[in-house]
Protein backbone atom coordinates (compact mmCIF):
# COMPACT_ATOMS: atom_id res chain seq x y z
CA UNK A 1 0.00 0.00 0.00
CA UNK A 2 1.16 3.56 -0.74
CA UNK A 3 2.35 5.23 2.56
CA UNK A 4 0.41 8.36 1.49
CA UNK A 5 -3.15 6.29 2.02
CA UNK A 6 -1.87 4.04 4.81
CA UNK A 7 -4.38 3.52 7.69
CA UNK A 8 -2.60 6.13 10.14
CA UNK A 9 -3.91 8.87 8.12
CA UNK A 10 -7.75 8.98 7.76
CA UNK A 11 -8.74 12.62 6.86
CA UNK A 12 -8.27 13.69 3.42
CA UNK A 13 -8.77 17.14 1.86
CA UNK A 14 -11.41 17.19 -1.24
CA UNK A 15 -9.69 18.29 -4.54
CA UNK A 16 -10.67 21.64 -5.54
CA UNK A 17 -12.14 20.83 -8.72
CA UNK A 18 -14.08 18.35 -7.13
CA UNK A 19 -15.76 20.28 -4.90
CA UNK A 20 -16.10 23.46 -7.39
CA UNK A 21 -18.06 20.84 -9.52
CA UNK A 22 -20.25 19.69 -6.52
CA UNK A 23 -21.06 22.97 -5.37
CA UNK A 24 -22.32 23.93 -9.07
CA UNK A 25 -24.54 21.20 -9.02
CA UNK A 26 -25.89 20.76 -5.34
CA UNK A 27 -24.57 24.16 -3.70
CA UNK A 28 -24.20 26.61 -3.06
CA UNK A 29 -22.09 24.82 -0.02
CA UNK A 30 -22.84 26.59 3.66
CA UNK A 31 -21.37 24.35 6.05
CA UNK A 32 -18.49 22.16 5.93
CA UNK A 33 -19.20 19.50 9.08
CA UNK A 34 -15.99 17.66 9.10
CA UNK A 35 -12.76 20.29 7.84
CA UNK A 36 -9.87 21.71 9.70
CA UNK A 37 -8.70 25.01 8.71
CA UNK A 38 -5.94 23.85 6.51
CA UNK A 39 -8.81 22.07 4.30
CA UNK A 40 -12.19 23.58 4.67
CA UNK A 41 -13.89 24.04 1.71
CA UNK A 42 -16.63 26.31 3.29
CA UNK A 43 -16.36 29.38 5.02
CA UNK A 44 -18.26 27.68 8.09
CA UNK A 45 -16.86 24.18 8.97
CA UNK A 46 -17.12 22.28 12.13
CA UNK A 47 -13.25 21.20 12.86
CA UNK A 48 -12.45 17.99 15.03
CA UNK A 49 -11.70 20.27 18.29
CA UNK A 50 -15.98 21.17 17.64
CA UNK A 51 -17.03 17.66 16.76
CA UNK A 52 -19.77 17.87 13.84
CA UNK A 53 -21.14 14.87 15.10
CA UNK A 54 -22.09 16.44 18.06
CA UNK A 55 -23.76 19.69 16.44
CA UNK A 56 -26.68 19.74 14.59
CA UNK A 57 -26.34 20.81 11.03
CA UNK A 58 -27.70 23.42 8.69
CA UNK A 59 -28.54 24.60 5.26
CA UNK A 60 -26.81 22.88 2.07
CA UNK A 61 -23.64 20.98 3.56
CA UNK A 62 -20.90 19.47 1.98
CA UNK A 63 -19.26 16.11 4.18
CA UNK A 64 -15.92 14.77 3.22
CA UNK A 65 -15.35 12.55 5.94
CA UNK A 66 -12.36 11.01 7.85
CA UNK A 67 -12.20 7.67 6.72
CA UNK A 68 -11.87 5.39 9.33
CA UNK A 69 -13.18 3.24 11.68
CA UNK A 70 -16.54 6.14 12.70
CA UNK A 71 -17.48 6.70 9.03
CA UNK A 72 -20.76 4.87 9.79
CA UNK A 73 -21.39 7.59 12.37
CA UNK A 74 -20.83 10.51 9.76
CA UNK A 75 -23.29 8.69 6.96
CA UNK A 76 -25.80 8.37 9.65
CA UNK A 77 -25.66 11.86 11.09
CA UNK A 78 -25.93 13.17 7.65
CA UNK A 79 -29.00 10.64 7.16
CA UNK A 80 -30.58 12.03 10.02
CA UNK A 81 -30.05 15.68 9.67
CA UNK A 82 -32.00 15.82 6.31
CA UNK A 83 -34.68 13.56 7.57
CA UNK A 84 -34.97 16.06 10.76
CA UNK A 85 -35.16 18.86 8.73
CA UNK A 86 -32.27 20.58 10.29
CA UNK A 87 -30.08 20.01 6.92
CA UNK A 88 -31.91 20.81 3.47
CA UNK A 89 -29.15 18.65 1.80
CA UNK A 90 -25.74 17.19 2.79
CA UNK A 91 -23.42 16.19 -0.29
CA UNK A 92 -20.42 13.44 0.79
CA UNK A 93 -17.20 12.33 -0.56
CA UNK A 94 -16.84 8.51 0.60
CA UNK A 95 -15.00 5.73 -0.47
CA UNK A 96 -17.22 3.08 -2.05
CA UNK A 97 -17.68 0.69 0.26
CA UNK A 98 -20.75 -0.83 -0.83
CA UNK A 99 -20.20 -3.72 0.96
CA UNK A 100 -20.33 -2.42 4.39
CA UNK A 101 -23.12 -2.05 6.87
CA UNK A 102 -23.31 1.55 6.53
CA UNK A 103 -23.71 1.67 2.97
CA UNK A 104 -26.60 -0.59 3.47
CA UNK A 105 -28.22 1.03 6.67
CA UNK A 106 -27.86 4.67 5.20
CA UNK A 107 -27.11 4.77 1.85
CA UNK A 108 -29.07 2.40 -0.38
CA UNK A 109 -32.74 3.17 1.33
CA UNK A 110 -31.72 7.16 1.43
CA UNK A 111 -28.79 8.41 -0.54
CA UNK A 112 -28.60 8.88 -4.53
CA UNK A 113 -25.23 7.67 -5.60
CA UNK A 114 -22.72 9.08 -8.00
CA UNK A 115 -19.83 6.60 -8.88
CA UNK A 116 -17.04 8.53 -9.72
CA UNK A 117 -14.97 7.46 -12.77
CA UNK A 118 -10.75 6.79 -12.19
CA UNK A 119 -9.59 7.70 -8.45
CA UNK A 120 -9.92 10.53 -6.95
CA UNK A 121 -6.15 12.17 -5.93
CA UNK A 122 -6.76 14.01 -2.64
CA UNK A 123 -5.08 17.30 -2.31
CA UNK A 124 -1.25 16.95 -1.15
CA UNK A 125 -1.58 13.52 -2.23
CA UNK A 126 1.50 12.49 -4.59
CA UNK A 127 -0.74 9.51 -6.11
CA UNK A 128 -4.60 9.13 -6.34
CA UNK A 129 -6.74 6.93 -3.75
CA UNK A 130 -6.31 2.90 -3.71
CA UNK A 131 -9.62 3.18 -3.83
CA UNK A 132 -12.72 4.07 -5.59
CA UNK A 133 -14.89 7.19 -4.41
CA UNK A 134 -18.44 7.90 -4.62
CA UNK A 135 -20.64 10.93 -4.06
CA UNK A 136 -23.43 10.52 -2.02
CA UNK A 137 -26.32 12.78 -2.28
CA UNK A 138 -29.05 12.74 1.25
CA UNK A 139 -32.03 14.93 0.49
Amino acid sequence: MNVHFSSRKNDWATPWALFRHWDAVQGPFSLDVCASAENAKCERYFSPEQDGLAHAWDGVCWMNPPYGRAIGRWIGKAAAEVRAGRARRVVCLIPARTDTIWWHEYIMPRGVVHFLRGRVRFEGALYPAPFPSAVVVFT
